[in-house]
């Protein structure tokens, strides 16, 4: 495609060079650039592209996008912008031939439960017969082929490359997990979602955004490209969100006796929740098979997606109740032991009340919380995990998560005085696995043992390295190794 078409509806300050180049790819890593392709020059956290921009060059690439002047040979063009990350968007957009305008688009936002939704939501729409496209944080599906995720919301350039491929295998509906983080640096730019979903905001990534209003202001902008916008009115961001929107606003809830989608006639069981689904202008019984107040909040959200898209209430039903749990959410383990084991990925304070709450109204004996706080994030959230997991646990056991560049014992050291205010009995195990055999042998007959914070991970980050750990893998060698 042409630079001057790549570049159609994209602000740039200056070009310096051919604008009727022909180019073949686009990169944002320098060591993937090919011959006859465009380079963009994007300053990171960690790196700053500009000083590989010679690289990519000497790699082939005959055009580079700059936010300052840099000396290459001659021949190369260069495009001055002032945000290299909005204008990777918005070019990719068009390379790959703008493929989010020729698909439906549903965006979901918000601290906790997006995951959940993403998954609610291609049930519900499978059962109404649309092949349907999903991106988050487990993983990327195009129907029901598997696609590896590295991250909640990809690149911009990767997201096109994967909407074009979406719809080149016939896809109609693609719902995907849009993170605050993807939203600051401009990685959906150039989308356009026929819905948009705010499901809470507690306190996390504050280590990014620096405060809870920047985080919020974050997260609204999925909503001023949003066609509709379903907000939880139970949640007090979600009520300012609504105020700042002011139109086009489809509100759910259970609390808030207001909201056009709401909740009646709750009960929960170990097994599941079944509830009333009010509609605007209809209701349906839902038995869901996760159990948990927030499985209602997910549900409603879900529910009322599907509502805007003119899908029945039989089918709403339908697709809710096909879901049987989503890995790594309230995950209880097959261990046919005299105790519970469950895996969630809860990790912010508000995540973790929720599971602890829905699993102390399920246990018979003690509950039992393992868990531990992320490395290189937000510190503040630390001492709170640790006051929230001490309040509803009868034992708490503290051990790492991920702890990336900083030391285990120094996070660990930052949870304790939370657990101390509450009074409840903790221990301290620093090697996550070594955790998990402690936990497994204190448990009793009727227990609930809480694996909080990796959920669907296979892996953890130590120092600067990443290590293959699997939490449903490391319960089952413990345990078969007792029997033996």
């Amino acid at each position: 495609m042409l630079l001057c078409k790549i570049l159609e509806d994209t602000p740039y300050i200056d070009v310096v060079g051919d604008l009727d180049v022909e180019i073949d790819n686009m990169y944002y890593d320098s060591r993937q650039v090919t011959p006859n392709s465009l380079f963009f020059c994007i300053e990171g956290f960690k790196f700053d592209g500009h000083n590989f921009a010679a690289e990519a060059v000497e790699r082939g690439a005959r055009v580079l996008v700059v936010e300052k002047d840099i000396p290459v040979k001659t021949g190369v063009t260069k495009v001055f912008v002032r945000d290299s990350r909005l204008a990777m968007a918005l070019m990719s957009a068009n390379f790959f031939g703008r493929p989010a305008e020729k698909l439906k688009l549903i965006g979901v936002t918000g601290t906790n439960g997006k995951t959940t939704i993403t998954y609610l939501m291609k049930g519900i729409l499978e059962k109404a017969g649309l092949k349907v496209g999903l991106i988050g944080t487990i993983t990327n599906m195009i129907g029901n082929r598997i696609v590896d995720s590295d991250r909640t919301t990809p690149e911009s350039l990767d997201l096109q490359r994967f909407l074009s491929n979406m719809l080149d295998e016939g896809i109609d509906v693609v719902v995907m997990e849009v993170s605050s983080h993807s939203l600051s640096l401009k990685r959906v730019g150039g989308c356009h979602f026929d819905i948009g979903i705010f499901t809470n905001l507690t306190q996390d990534h504050l280590d990014f955004h620096g405060s809870v209003e920047n985080y919020r202001a974050a997260k609204e902008e999925l909503f001023k490209n949003s066609r509709i916008a379903i907000i939880n009115m139970d949640d007090e961001n979600g009520r300012i969100i609504a105020q700042n929107i002011g139109e086009n606003i489809i509100s759910y809830g259970i609390s808030n006796g207001n909201c056009q989608v709401y909740a009646r006639d709750i009960d929960i069981t170990s097994r599941g929740v079944s509830f009333n689904l009010h509609l605007p202008d209809d209701r349906v019984r839902i038995d869901l098979n996760i159990p948990g107040i927030f499985s209602v909040y997910n549900a409603l959200a879900a529910g009322a997606a599907a509502y805007c898209m003119d899908i029945g209430k039989d089918m709403i039903k339908a697709g809710l109740e096909g879901v049987y749990g989503v890995p790594g959410r309230f995950e209880l383990l097959d261990t046919d032991t005299e105790y519970s084991i469950i895996i969630d990925y809860a990790h912010t304070p508000d995540g973790l009340e929720n599971i602890l709450k829905t699993a102390k109204g399920i246990t018979t004996g003690r509950l039992i919380t393992l868990f531990g706080c992320g490395g290189d994030r937000d510190r503040e959230k630390r001492p709170m995990m640790g006051e929230v997991a001490g309040r509803y646990s009868d034992l708490c056991i503290i051990t790492s998560d991920n702890p990336r560049t900083e030391d285990p014992i120094s996070i660990i050291e930052d949870i304790i005085p939370g657990v101390q205010k509450t009074m409840c009995p903790y221990v301290t195990i620093e090697d996550r696995r070594t955790a998990i055999e402690y936990a497994l042998r204190e448990a009793k007959k009727g227990d609930v043992i809480i694996l909080a914070g990796k959920g669907h991970e296979n892996y953890q980050i130590l120092k600067n390295k990443t290590i293959h750990f699997d939490e449903r893998e490391v319960v089952d060698e413990i345990l078969r190794k007792e029997r033996a």
